[in-house]
């Protein structure tokens, strides 16, 4: 039979791209965490990771396999709340987030998640300068990219999140699609910038190489907000976090423009200064944007 504290192993495998960091993650010595996986692919039949002496990724059917799980896993959580009756959430919770993911896509999953725990107090903290855990009064931080080493704990929420060129429809009819990688330098670039650091190229994969692409603009800016709503406006063409720009290319607001072309990845991390600050709540925040994540429309195009 299968057991359900191996899947949870296996889905964490996948999503911290290590084995023994998933091992760590669910307090399991390295020893029973490889010999859960060997077991589920005996029980199985099929390969469920590519292993090198670098790296570990998941085989064409563990690829297969980890929608289904994670499905399965999550229905199995809910029916576990639905008859265990949970201590009430209490006290406070300082976020840290981004200024366009919290304004556009985090508040109104914030706010279903306080009427669900009336008790626990929320205290937001919008900008795109990342917080310092150690020095701020910040309890928690939703950051994209890959956390830096250290004490700090990093829980995957969208792991595989990468950066898509956007444009609003009437930007594409007056200006067109760039079909080349080099036509972006003809285009109005909207550009983040990440403290005072203009980027001067976005890098692209391009029929399977990486490209540096130069771009230049007249508008730029430190907040992603003012960057997304330019592009609404119809002023250029942005480099934006999928997760940012889901909703509005989904309601045709904006266009994804060459979903052939890849972009960066960005992935999204819940990052607590260390192991004592994952409470109840913050882990009952981090189950909860787990579920609206996977509402979100996928990213189009080739993986």
């Amino acid at each position: 039979m299968t057991r359900i504290l191996d899947l949870e192993l296996l889905v964490r495998t996948a999503e911290l791209g290590s084995l023994s960091a998933a091992a760590r993650a669910l307090d399991w010595s390295p020893a029973a965490a490889s010999a859960a996986i060997k077991r589920l692919e005996s029980q199985w039949g099929v390969p469920l990771f590519v292993r090198s002496t670098r790296s570990l990724r998941l085989s064409a059917e563990g690829e297969r396999l980890l929608p289904h799980l994670r499905q399965a896993l999550a229905a199995l959580e809910e029916a576990r709340a639905a008859a265990t009756p949970q201590a009430e959430l209490r006290g406070e919770l300082q976020l840290a987030m981004p200024s366009d993911l919290g304004r556009q896509v985090l508040l109104p999953w914030l706010e279903r998640f306080q009427q669900r725990h009336p008790r626990l107090v929320l205290r937001l903290h919008l900008s795109d300068q990342r917080a310092d855990l150690m020095r701020s009064p910040v309890d928690a931080a939703l950051r994209y990219g890959e956390p830096t080493r250290g004490s700090q704990v990093a829980l995957p929420l969208a792991p595989d999140n990468e950066r898509v060129l956007v444009a609003s429809p009437a930007y594409v009819a007056r200006h067109g699609v760039p079909q080349r990688p080099e036509e972006l330098q003809q285009h109005e670039a909207l550009r983040f910038m990440l403290g005072d650091e203009l980027p001067r190229s976005w890098r692209l994969r391009v029929d399977g190489r990486w490209v540096e692409v130069p771009v230049q603009g007249r508008r730029s800016a430190n907040d992603g907000e003012v960057v997304r709503r330019w592009a609404l406006a119809g002023l250029g063409l942005a480099h934006k976090s999928w997760l940012d720009v889901a909703a509005d290319v989904q309601a045709g607001l904006l266009l994804h423009l060459q979903p052939g072309w890849r972009g960066e990845g960005s992935p999204l991390f819940l990052v607590v200064p260390g192991r004592r600050q994952l409470t109840p709540a913050v882990r009952a925040l981090r189950d909860w944007l787990l579920r609206e994540l996977a509402t979100l429309p996928p990213l189009p195009g080739p993986r």
